[in-house]
């Protein structure tokens, strides 16, 4: 059921885009689409200052006996909760950001379904290694 909904998105997404149809203006929208998710990011934090960031270096002790331990140590430097309003422009950003990748996967002739289920399983198989 999954893949239906993904596939169906991807179509959706051929259809509906027929301005930006070159690789060169998928791959601008593309990069110009995860600047907007990074700025609307930001504005969360500069303009509604509803989450903050506080950013420091993360220490990680030397004798760590489980990845659990080392878990406890990281931090994602986010401070608060973004408010609704955030929050649905973000989400708005990164639909945006799903949809030139679908975009990018139709001019490359690439399923989507099949790049997540690739993604999943090296994600599996590699576990904590898969750091890319």
């Amino acid at each position: 059921m999954k893949d239906l909904i993904c596939d169906e998105f991807q179509n959706t997404v051929g259809d509906l885009l027929i301005r930006h149809h070159s690789v060169v203006d998928v791959l601008s929208k593309l990069s110009e689409s995860a600047c907007r998710v990074n700025r609307a990011v930001i504005k969360s934090v500069t303009d509604c200052g509803c989450v903050s960031i506080q950013a420091e270096k993360i220490e990680i002790p030397d004798h760590l006996e489980s990845v659990a331990e080392l878990k406890a140590c990281l931090d994602s430097h986010l401070r608060g909760e973004m408010c609704v309003h955030c929050n649905e422009v973000v989400m708005g950003e990164l639909g945006k950001l799903l949809f030139y990748t679908a975009a990018l996967c139709n001019v490359l002739d690439i399923n989507l379904y099949d790049v997540f289920i690739k993604e999943h399983k090296k994600s599996q198989a590699l576990g904590f290694f898969n750091m890319t």
